[in-house]
């Protein structure tokens, strides 16, 4: 599976969009890959994932918090997420799953059959 990240900075009517590039865990089972994504703030009203050709974007939207009084100091940006990887055309795209949960974006992507290991029989 490639990797490819991208960050925009597309201009709305209000103020500039800014997308952070949220990080991913990436590994390998037998029968799928699972990329894990870190999008603290987004739930899963906010979360939209779209599949184009062998492309897959993420993209979270946090939802800006109001607090009781003037803010002082923050580390953290107010900004959504956005990734977008290649898909290996060994990925069974009909069978791909989501789970929004803490924060965590967990995608499995399942392999297709005719790239999974099996066992042949010796007759």
């Amino acid at each position: 599976m490639n990797a490819t990240l991208q960050q925009e900075n597309p201009q709305t009517a209000d103020r500039p969009a800014e997308f952070i590039t949220p990080q991913v865990s990436i590994y390998e089972t037998r029968e799928e890959y699972v990329v894990e994504a870190e999008m603290p703030g987004v739930s899963k009203q906010g979360l939209e994932i779209t599949l184009e050709g062998n492309e897959i974007m993420i993209v979270g939207r946090r939802t800006e918090e109001s607090i009781p009084g003037k803010a002082l100091f923050r580390e953290s940006r107010i900004a959504s997420y956005r990734r977008v990887f290649q898909l290996d055309p060994a990925i069974d795209t009909t069978k791909i799953g989501a789970l929004m949960e803490q924060g965590v974006l967990r995608l499995t992507l399942p392999k297709s059959e005719s790239v999974k290991p099996r066992r042949i029989q010796v007759d």
